[in-house]
């Protein structure tokens, strides 16, 4: 008998889940990335016809072949979810239309076809459905465990000439994930990168597709090598704007109110980013999105203009800089952590279910 999910994805359940005590003793430590739920979400895509109905199977490994597009152009995207369980045992994301439209925009990008928001959504909904029990119980609310949600979708057509993948499809894993920090949240050293460039003007800067994380791994070595925990990027024109790290957004609030991020072009429109703006701005702080140089930032912490520093991202949350680190000197990420300790509190007190949704940023998956 087939059975078909309230969103419409065709339920094909695996014949070998996990234990349910190895599942509970995986949950206990999972770490981030490490270990997976019992099922995927499916969708594939077909220049003849379209998106095909959608399926929640076992998860498992892909067949592709050694000549499928993604692996010879690198043409795929992804994005990075959460879902969160809340007291009364529920499950729910945060934003997840806004996920959906950056997940457009980067197929769009990367000439790919573009999901469409219901069915986005309805795959996490359809997933988290078969896999709740993966879900997660915060033991308080210290403990930031949550289930990393990873959508992504590749080109598999079988073809050798550079031109849009006929053949697409896309997916959905998820991942149980503890929180990010260990012991709780402490400022970090970041690298300058000198040598290395994220993105340029009319590159892929704006999209999440995998090459743009490839190409940041080797200043993320030369991060580690000189004892800083991420890297900074300067703008690939001037060498002189503060751009984004690798994985994260990066915000300054100076001691007059203004709490400012570098612009969007060349950089990702995060969904944490978008939303300490609004939570900023509902705090009465005055948010502003403009270039910020290397220098701006040197002389704003010097003279006491800029009190603090975070970075920011889905994983994450929030994260204090303690100092940018370049060849040259170390230059401190302001003395304070009030604004970015709050602006973290609040983020994890809405998305836990702890304070009142104001915006109509969380979206029930189960």
């Amino acid at each position: 008998m087939r059975i078909v999910s309230s969103q419409g994805f065709e339920l094909r359940p695996t014949t070998t889940p996990t234990d349910a005590a190895q599942r509970d003793e995986v949950l206990q430590n999972p770490g981030f990335g490490r270990y997976f739920t019992d099922h995927m979400a499916h969708v594939r895509w077909t220049h003849a016809d379209g998106w095909n109905s959608g399926e929640v199977r076992p998860y498992g490994p892909l067949s592709l072949d050694p000549a499928a597009s993604v692996l010879h152009y690198a043409q795929e995207i992804f994005e990075g979810v959460k879902a969160y369980r809340h007291a009364d045992g529920s499950v729910w994301t945060f934003r997840p239309e806004k996920n959906a439209a950056r997940f457009q925009a980067s197929a769009r990008r990367l000439a790919l076809p573009e999901l469409d928001t219901e069915t986005f959504i309805d795959s996490l909904k359809a997933l988290v459905a078969q896999d709740i029990d993966w879900v997660p119980t915060p033991a308080s609310e210290a403990e930031e465990s949550s289930l990393y949600l990873r959508p992504f979708m590749i080109a598999s057509e079988k073809f050798l000439g550079v031109r849009p993948s006929k053949e697409v499809d896309y997916y959905v894993i998820a991942s149980p994930a503890a929180a990010y920090f260990k012991g709780g949240v402490k400022p970090v050293s970041i690298w300058l990168s000198r040598d290395y460039n994220r993105a340029g003007p009319g590159g892929t800067g704006a999209a999440k597709c995998g090459g743009n994380y490839a190409s940041s791994l080797v200043a993320q070595q030369e991060a580690e090598a000189n004892g800083c925990a991420q890297v900074a990027f300067l703008d690939a024109v001037e060498h002189k704007w503060i751009e984004e790290l690798g994985g994260m957004n990066l915000f300054f609030v100076y001691k007059d109110g203004r709490i400012v991020t570098p612009e969007l072009g060349t950089i990702l429109e995060g969904v944490t980013r978008d939303s300490v703006l609004q939570l900023a701005a509902d705090a009465g702080l005055k948010p502003e999105e403009r270039r910020i140089s290397i220098d701006e930032w040197r002389d704003g912490v010097k003279s006491g203009e800029i009190s603090e520093v975070f970075a920011c991202g889905t994983a994450a949350v929030i994260t204090p800089i303690a100092e940018l680190v370049t060849p040259e000197e170390r230059i401190a990420g302001g003395e304070q952590t009030e604004i970015a300790s709050e602006l973290r509190k609040q983020l994890l007190d809405i998305q836990y279910g702890r304070a009142e949704d104001r915006h109509g940023w969380l979206t029930r998956l189960a």
